[in-house]
């Protein structure tokens, strides 16, 4: 069985939310569900959550533990309302699912490949929310995100390349061997999710070159530049000692060329 549970964060993002949601219910895949987990956000936010919900019971929506601050704390009250067998996106209020098949494309390759691995890794691509309008053959694209893989999972994370987690599914293996962020890193722990779980015996992956997701500009990583570079510093400081240099430049020199090569 396959199913997913989409978690999204939110917080006075009411306006953002329209085209995430239109982009689900066009899917072609119908085992699917979303739960919004929102911050501290206004009553108009909230009777807009409310009334979608209402409007579709495949939504659902609930308060973020006012105790666990934090995006990543919010995907952590998401992890625990997965059933056994979801496989978990994470996405935020600005993303998009690209077409109304791609679901359907990823449980058809999940059913042949017959084992399942326990990270379903797709590639993002950027749009700038400035062009975020009702025809999204409008919208502004920008550079790709994708993950690269090498030998072993711990050699691709060493490599300097980070899968997209928005395009990232989290199966019942990977939820099983780690099931929560750090929460002590505000922009960077899904890297350090990664590096956490690659330090692990038998971790499977699967990388597909299906384009996932449309992934916005909006959030708080593009605005706290200068925190977000001080953690990934931080990610691989942790994870692979005095050699944490070498996946930090990799890094950055593969964003800049994708940055290059976006069209």
């Amino acid at each position: 069985m396959f199913s997913i549970l989409v978690v999204v964060p939110t917080l006075n993002s009411f306006h953002l939310l329209p085209t995430l949601v239109k982009s689900l219910q066009e899917q072609s895949f119908s085992d699917w569900r979303v739960l919004f987990i929102d911050g501290q956000s206004s009553q108009i936010h909230r009777e807009w959550l409310h009334d979608q919900c209402e409007k579709d019971p495949r939504f659902d929506w609930e308060e973020q533990i006012i105790s666990d601050k934090g995006i990543f704390a919010a995907m952590n009250q998401g992890f625990k309302h997965a059933a056994e067998e979801d496989w978990v996106l994470f996405w935020g209020s600005d993303d998009m699912a690209t077409d109304k098949n791609v679901f359907k494309r990823v449980e058809q390759n999940l059913i042949s490949m017959g084992i399942q691995p326990d990270l379903y890794i797709c590639s993002g691509r950027y749009y700038s929310t400035n062009h975020l309008l009702e025809d999204d053959s409008t919208l502004r694209m920008q550079r790709f995100s994708r993950f690269t893989s090498r030998k072993t999972f711990r050699e691709s994370l060493f490599w300097g390349s980070t899968p997209p987690h928005q395009a990232t599914f989290f199966g019942p293996g990977a939820r099983r061997l780690l099931n929560s962020y750090d929460e002590g890193f505000r922009l960077t722990g899904d890297l350090d999710y990664f590096l956490r779980l690659s330090s692990l015996d038998g971790i499977r992956i699967f990388v597909d070159n299906i384009v996932l997701v449309l992934m916005g500009n909006s959030g708080v990583s593009a605005r706290e530049s200068k925190r977000r570079i001080n953690e990934v510093i931080s990610s691989y400081k942790k994870a692979f000692g005095y050699l944490w240099f070498f996946p930090f430049l990799l890094r950055y020199l593969q964003r800049l060329w994708s940055i290059s090569t976006k069209a």
